[in-house]
């Protein structure tokens, strides 16, 4: 059993960053690769970027690609997500996940492929 815990949205400008978190609870954070989603209002979840147990390999969707920047630490037990170059289409809640598999190497997640999940973070990005 996981628990996640997102935070560090918040309203920003077109054009400027923000850094979003995923603390996680209990010992076995290293075992589970991690991604991060989002959902805006009427849309459904979306995948935006995935990092593996060790960090080595990540995957972001191509209109984040270049923008945002998946890590984590796991000395901290945190996945990150930090967002530079926002537009206002990035505006949604974002959620942290933990994959069901602990092998990830690569490549697009769909909601189904993670089994614990944060509560969500508000971006909005906006004048």
């Amino acid at each position: 059993q996981v628990q996640l815990v997102e935070s560090g949205g918040g309203l920003v400008q077109p054009g400027g960053s923000l850094r979003l978190s995923c603390a996680a609870s209990g010992r076995t954070f290293g075992n589970y690769a991690m991604a991060w989603f989002r959902q805006a209002p009427g849309k459904e979840r979306e995948f935006v970027a995935a990092i593996s147990r060790t960090g080595v390999y990540t995957y972001y969707t191509d209109n984040v690609q270049g923008r945002f920047t998946i890590s984590r630490d796991n000395a901290k037990n945190t996945v990150y997500l930090q967002m530079n170059s926002l537009k206002p289409e990035d505006t949604a809640v974002y959620f942290c996940a933990a994959l069901k598999s602990s092998f990830y190497s690569g490549g697009y997640i769909y909601p189904a492929q993670c089994n614990f999940w944060g509560q969500g973070t508000q971006v909005t990005v906006s004048l």
